[in-house]
């Protein structure tokens, strides 16, 4: 299941073609990012990134190997 904090990384990917995102980026998730809507909301969803993939490298240990080989595929600076 995509996350939105993985969603978020994937459309700035997408766009950037790369994962080197600043710490103070915020991206916001296009209106058809389904995993950013809430209750059926319209509303777009602002996703921290940078803190997001910032405080992922921290934790790297930590993660499964499945989304650390999601993470490399897009790019990620660990």
């Amino acid at each position: 299941m995509l996350t939105v904090s993985g969603g978020a990384a994937q459309q700035f990917h997408a766009r950037e073609g790369h994962l080197r995102v600043p710490r103070k980026h915020v991206e916001h998730l296009e209106g058809g990012a389904a995993v950013g809507r809430q209750n059926g909301a319209e509303e777009p969803v602002t996703v921290r990134l940078g803190t997001w993939l910032d405080n992922v490298r921290k934790r790297a240990d930590r993660l499964t190997e499945q989304r650390r080989a999601d993470l490399d595929e897009l790019g990620m600076r660990w």
